[in-house]
């Protein structure tokens, strides 16, 4: 067996980045010139497929590993080795509670009041309980986690640490959702880009991207999913608009984020190998 050379390794992270904002910038774009909000017809079809940007750069990362004979980074949780899908419901559990802990502690303070009444307002709209579960898990943890965490992640921590990881691809997963706040109806455009509340969602993806990380070395992209759904699910159910209570969601995710984090044990890395059959060929070609 061969190492992958480090060029050969960043150019397979820059495909990454260059299909995702391709096309989900694509997508939304088409979503901003139709005007329409996200939820109705034919604005919902680009607004859709925008948001499945990280899936179509995972892919194409993958096409591309499989034709130069390429195995998986050495950060990669890979099923069945090391995978421990116990973590998925405490991670959950827990991400729910760092939104619900800090709404919270807002009030105590003199924040808004912590209530469920436009929660479930949302959750009549969406058509019952179930359906609205199944919305919140694919727009968002199903359609970007196999991408941010599956693909890029593990790239990313070949020559970085946890924290550089994190974030780096919080930085560049906050502009992935700058367009978002030109399209009308979704909740980016009602908070505004240059507003308080705008600013802090956008800082917000910093925690977030340092939890799923840790989730990720955890137990793989299903526990880095639960994490996106646990924050994602109770930020809407409890209405987290308000800056002061977005702020601190923010200051106690980063908190946790940070000691877990810290209280981690690094795994060995390993470098990213290719069959010597189809090196040999590369280079006789």
């Amino acid at each position: 067996m061969t190492t992958v050379t480090p060029l050969r390794q960043k150019s397979g992270l820059a495909l990454f980045w260059a299909v995702t904002f391709v096309m989900t910038w694509s997508f939304w774009g088409v979503a901003i010139a139709l005007g329409g909000p996200p939820t109705s017809s034919p604005t919902v079809i680009p607004y859709l497929l925008g948001g499945f940007g990280p899936v179509f750069g995972a892919i194409a990362v993958r096409i591309r590993r499989a034709r130069l004979g390429q195995s998986v980074p050495a950060h990669s949780m890979k099923f069945g080795q090391g995978i421990r899908l116990f973590w998925v419901l405490p991670l959950l559990v827990l991400a729910s509670a760092t939104v619900l802990g800090a709404a919270l502690l807002s009030h105590l303070l003199g924040g808004p009041e912590v209530s469920l009444t436009e929660g479930r307002n949302l959750i009549a709209t969406a058509g019952g309980l179930a359906p609205f579960l199944v919305s919140m898990l694919v727009a968002g943890p199903l359609a970007e986690e196999p991408g941010w965490r599956g693909t890029a992640y593990p790239r990313l921590r070949a020559s970085m640490n946890r924290y550089q990881a994190g974030l780096v691809l919080g930085v560049v997963w906050a502009i992935w959702h700058l367009p978002l706040f030109f399209i009308p109806g979704t909740i980016q455009a009602g908070f505004g880009l240059f507003s308080w509340s705008g600013l802090l969602f956008s800082l917000s993806v910093i925690p977030m991207a340092l939890l799923t990380g840790y989730a990720y070395d955890r137990a793989g992209v299903a526990a880095a999913m639960a994490i996106h759904f646990g924050v994602n699910t109770t930020v809407a159910l409890l209405t987290v608009n308000a800056p002061v209570t977005q702020a601190f969601v923010f200051g106690v995710q980063i908190i946790v984020a940070v000691t877990l984090i810290a209280l981690q044990r690094d795994r060995r890395a390993l470098p990213i190998q290719v069959a010597p059959q189809r090196e040999t060929s590369r280079a006789q070609a």
